[in-house]
C-alpha cells in the first residue's frame, strides 16, 4: 500500500529523483537572477520611469496579442487535430503530417513572407493593381501580428493533442451515447476533460511564444514587451531599464503558468480497466470533403503561401553565389546545436515530468514545474545575457558550444516537460506497482517500465526541442562561438538587409530540415499504433 500511495503522489519520491530535478530548477533561476541584479543596480528615477502609463498600455497590448493568438491557435488545432486522428478523413495519414509541418517556419519567416505577399506594396497588392485596386487593407498590428503568430504555432497545440487522443478510451465515449448523451454532449463532458492537460499545455506554450516572440511583432509592426526591450537593449549603454521590463515581463509569464499549474485537478487520465481497445475512426458521412477542403484551406495558408513565396525568392536569386556560400557550414551547425539541445532537454524533463505527474503533492514538485519556464517566460536576447553574466566569471564557458546549448535548453525545456508530462499521465500506476511488488526499486522501475511506456512523450519533447532551437535567433547571434554559423542566422542577417533572394535558399532548407522530425514523428506514430 505504501507503494501505491507513492505512485499516486502521496509519499516522498527518492531522493535520486527530487535532486536532480531541484538542480535543474536552480540553474533556471539564473536569468530571473540576472534581471532582479540588473534592475536593483537601476537608479530610482529610472525604476519609476518603468511603473508609467506607457508601461501598462504596453503590458496590456502584449496579453492582447497573446490571448489573441492562443484563441486562434486553438481553434485551428482542435478541428485538425481530431480531424487527422479520429476520423474517417481522406488521406488523413499525409494530412497528419502535413498540419504539423507550419511549426518548422519561423515566425520572422511567416512575418516576412506575409508582408512581402499581402503587405501594401506586395506581390497580391502589384497583382491587382492591373484592376484597379490601389491599396489592400492594413495587415499590420494586433490582428495581423496574431494571425501570423497564430498560423506558426498552432501545430504546438496539435501536436500535444495527437498523444492525448490516441489514448483516449473508446469506451468511455460509449457508455455516455449507451446512457442516451448525444455526440455534443458526449464531446463537452467525456472527449474535452480527457484532453484538458494536452489543450492547457500546448496553449501556453502558444501564449509564452507569444510574448516572448521578437521577429513578427517587429515586421508587423506591433509594439509588443518583447519587441520594446530589444530597442532598450540595442540603443543604450544603460540596460537597466530594459532589464526592469524584462523582469515585468518574465513575472507576466510565469503568472500565466501558475495560473495552468493552479487550475490542475487531480482526475487521471489513465485507464482504470486495463488497456484500451483500438479505436475506430469516426464516419463523417457528408461532411467528409468539406472537412477535406477546409483542411487544405488551412494548409494553403500556413504552408503553401509561404513556401511559394520563398520559391519566388529563389528564382529571383537564383544567380546569387552568395546564397549557396557556406551553407553546408551553416546547416552543421543547427543541426549540431539543436540536436544537443533536444538531447539535453530530454533528458532533464524526465524528473520535473515525474515529479509532476506522479507526486503532485510533493511540496516542491510545482515549484520545481514552474521554475523550469522561466527561461521560456523571457525573450532570447535576455536568457543569452543572464548566461553571458554567469560564464564570464566561468571562464571555460564564455563564448562555447557548450553554453550555446544550454541556453536552447533554458528556452525551450517547458516544450520536453510539457510532452513527457502529459504521456505519463496516461499511463497507469498498475504495471509500476507490479514491478515494485516484485522487488524492484525505483530506478529500476524508471528504466524497465516508466521509461519504455513514455518514450512517445520524450520523442515528442525532443522534437519539439528541436524544431524550436533550429530556429532560434537572439540566442545565437549573441552566444555563437567564433566561426559558428547556423541556418535561421544566415536567414535573418539576409533578411535585415532586404536581400529576400538571398535569404530564400536557407530558408527553404530550414524549412526542409524542420520538417524532417515533424514527418518522422507521426510515421513513427502511424507504425507503432
Amino acid at each position: 500500500m505504501a507503494s501505491l500511495a507513492r505512485s499516486l503522489g502521496a509519499g516522498r519520491p527518492p531522493l535520486a529523483l527530487w535532486l536532480p530535478a531541484l538542480a535543474l530548477a536552480a540553474f533556471c533561476l539564473l536569468p530571473p537572477l540576472y534581471l532582479v541584479l540588473r534592475a536593483a543596480e537601476a537608479p530610482r528615477d529610472a525604476l519609476a520611469a518603468v511603473a508609467t502609463r506607457p508601461t501598462f498600455t504596453l503590458l496590456a497590448r502584449s496579453l492582447a496579442l497573446a490571448a489573441v493568438t492562443t484563441a486562434l491557435a486553438l481553434a485551428l488545432a482542435l478541428p485538425l487535430a481530431w480531424l487527422t486522428t479520429r476520423t474517417n478523413l481522406p488521406a488523413r495519414r499525409v494530412l497528419a503530417v502535413l498540419v504539423a509541418l507550419p511549426l518548422a517556419i519561423p515566425s520572422y519567416v511567416a512575418a516576412l513572407v506575409a508582408v512581402s505577399a499581402l503587405g501594401p506594396r506586395g506581390l497580391l497588392q502589384q497583382a491587382l493593381e492591373r484592376w484597379g485596386v490601389e491599396r489592400l487593407p492594413s495587415i499590420y498590428g494586433l490582428w495581423g501580428t496574431a494571425a501570423v503568430l497564430a498560423l506558426a504555432t498552432y501545430p504546438y497545440i496539435v501536436l500535444t493533442l495527437r498523444p492525448a487522443l490516441l489514448a483516449l478510451d473508446p469506451r468511455l465515449d460509449e457508455l455516455s451515447r449507451g446512457f442516451g448523451h448525444g455526440r455534443l454532449h458526449t464531446l463537452r463532458r467525456v472527449t474535452l476533460p480527457q484532453l484538458r492537460p494536452a489543450i492547457a499545455s500546448g496553449s501556453l506554450l502558444v501564449a509564452l511564444y507569444a510574448l516572448a516572440d521578437f521577429g513578427a511583432p517587429s515586421l508587423m509592426r506591433f509594439d509588443s514587451f518583447t519587441r520594446v526591450i530589444f530597442v532598450r537593449y540595442q540603443s543604450s549603454f544603460e540596460r537597466t531599464e530594459a532589464a526592469a521590463l524584462a523582469l515585468l515581463l518574465g513575472t507576466l509569464a510565469l503568472a500565466l503558468v501558475a495560473a495552468e499549474l493552479a487550475t490542475r485537478g487531480r482526475t487521471r487520465y489513465d485507464s482504470a480497466h486495463g488497456a484500451r481497445r483500438p479505436q475506430s475512426p469516426a464516419n463523417l458521412g457528408r461532411w467528409r470533403w468539406p472537412a477535406f477542403t477546409a483542411v487544405l484551406a488551412v494548409l494553403a495558408v500556413a504552408l503553401v503561401l509561404p513556401l511559394a513565396v520563398l520559391g519566388y525568392w529563389l528564382t529571383r536569386g537564383v544567380a546569387d553565389h552568395q546564397a549557396a556560400s557556406g551553407l553546408a557550414h551553416a546547416l552543421r551547425g543547427s543541426l549540431a546545436g539543436a540536436g544537443a539541445a533536444a538531447f539535453v532537454a530530454a533528458l532533464a524533463a524526465l524528473p520535473v515530468a515525474l515529479l509532476a505527474a506522479r507526486y503532485p503533492r510533493f511540496p516542491l514538485a510545482r515549484p520545481i514545474e514552474l521554475l523550469t519556464y522561466t527561461g521560456a517566460a523571457l525573450p532570447g536576447l535576455v536568457v543569452a545575457l543572464a548566461l553571458v553574466f554567469a560564464a564570464i566569471r566561468v571562464g571555460p564557458l564564455y563564448q562555447s558550444f557548450t553554453l550555446l546549448v544550454l541556453a536552447y535548453v533554458l528556452l525551450y525545456l517547458p516544450q520536453a516537460v510539457g510532452a513527457t508530462r502529459i504521456a505519463l499521465l496516461q499511463i497507469g500506476p498498475s504495471l509500476e506497482e507490479a514491478a515494485r511488488g516484485l522487488g524492484r526499486g525505483p530506478l529500476a522501475v524508471l528504466r524497465t517500465i516508466t521509461a519504455p511506456l513514455a518514450a512517445r512523450g520524450l520523442l515528442a519533447g525532443a522534437a519539439l526541442v528541436l524544431l524550436a532551437a533550429l530556429k532560434e535567433l537572439p540566442a545565437t547571434l549573441l552566444l555563437s562561438p567564433a566561426g559558428f554559423d547556423t541556418l535561421a542566422v544566415r536567414v535573418w542577417s539576409a533578411s535585415a538587409e532586404a536581400f529576400y533572394a538571398r535569404a530564400a535558399l536557407p530558408a527553404l532548407l530550414l524549412v526542409a530540415l524542420s520538417a524532417l522530425p515533424v514527418a518522422a514523428s507521426q510515421v513513427g506514430r502511424r507504425h507503432g499504433r
